[in-house]
């Protein structure tokens, strides 16, 4: 038995008896009872003794068994050093003091003195960093925000999906007609997704710069220049997929960002957020390339956007070539947004790193 603990609780620990099977273990006015069957120096046998401790003590015991030993942990009624375990002065042969789980009095006061100052000097160190008086406020503003987005991608996503199984009936006429349905709340809520740019700008969040732009401008680039300004690009069925992996991917990340303004973690929803991305993000920035790949002809037919110097240079910049080049470039962003979800998907999935003692 220990003594170390000196906020009111007993261990006994049984090494004799191994391994215990089915042990019978309770406490009846101070004593504690003990029943289980094992082997020891009478080999397999039925071993039992009992224990009258010397102060009161609650009658519910913790048990905690392993293969080599058997832990019981009973709770004091009063928090007070004992002079010893039993009632009885002479202690009983079967036991025997845990010299490792033992602390004298003097040590118990010198662990519980360096306790409280180290609980004095964190408090002190707390103290000197000081408190952002806009706390709560900035805590509200990112669960409206992503709040508002989530319900504005959901409402998305559900329009989308009705027009496709429901209103559809087969045809493709939700293919063609995504845009003109769709495109009102698409450009309200990508406009507010600046604010992701600007929040990781101030320090508001703790995500990193060059992802939120790679992704916020990519995706404006693409709703704004191409689709907004060609309308013989609007009725092509490349926007549904593009809208409706834009959707998709946003339905767990927004809600999993609110949660977590909040101090809460829901396990499911942080797999799907840390998950759903790998087959998106690729399929996304594919069906970007192939709305690009289609406008290059529209925009090279109305020269819409190319740019003529002046003479003696007499040089135009065609929007197309642009274009090819912003090909390139959307794969490298969606490469760097890929290698920075996987980088986080590792950190809250993988294997947690125990600590070293």
């Amino acid at each position: 038995w220990g003594r170390r603990d000196p906020r009111g609780f007993v261990s006994c620990q049984l090494t004799r008896v191994l391994p215990p099977q089915n042990p019978d273990i309770t406490i009846t006015d101070n004593v504690l009872h003990f029943r289980a069957q094992g082997h020891g120096a009478k080999g397999d046998n039925i071993y039992e003794f009992e224990i009258e401790f010397l102060e009161p003590v609650e009658p519910k015991p913790v048990c905690r068994m392993t293969q080599r030993q058997l832990n019981i942990t009973v709770q004091k009624k009063e928090s007070n050093w004992w002079e010893r375990l039993t009632k009885q002065e002479k202690r009983p042969l079967f036991l025997a003091p845990d010299f490792d789980r033992w602390l004298d009095e003097s040590d118990a006061e010198m662990e519980l003195k360096e306790k409280e100052e180290e609980k004095i000097n964190k408090m002190k160190i707390e103290s000197r960093v000081p408190k952002d008086p806009f706390k709560h406020l900035k805590k509200g503003y990112l669960i409206m925000y992503n709040l508002v987005q989530f319900l504005g991608f959901s409402w998305i996503f559900v329009n989308m999906t009705v027009r496709l199984f429901i209103l559809g009936k087969g045809n493709c006429y939700s293919f063609y007609d995504t845009f003109h349905t769709i495109s009102d709340m698409m450009y309200f809520c990508q406009t507010l997704a600046l604010m992701e740019i600007m929040n990781s700008l101030i320090g508001l969040v703790r995500s990193p710069l060059i992802p939120s732009v790679v992704q916020v401008f990519g995706r404006n680039f693409v709703l704004f220049v191409i689709l907004g300004s060609l309308e013989e690009m609007q009725s092509k069925p490349v926007v549904f997929f593009i809208f409706y992996f834009w959707s998709i991917t946003e339905l767990f990340r927004y809600p999993y960002y609110m949660l977590s303004c909040i101090g809460i973690e829901w396990k499911p929803l942080t797999w799907l957020r840390y998950t759903v991305w790998i087959p998106l993000y690729p399929l996304g920035g594919l069906a970007e390339a192939v709305c690009i790949v289609q406008s290059i002809p529209i925009f090279s037919e109305t020269g819409k956007f190319s740019l003529g110097l002046p003479n003696p240079l007499n040089v135009t910049i065609q929007f197309p070539f642009v274009l090819q080049i912003y090909l390139i470039a959307l794969f490298l962003g969606v490469f760097v947004n890929f290698r920075h979800l996987y980088k986080q998907r590792k950190q809250h999935l993988g294997p947690k790193k125990r600590k070293m003692k």
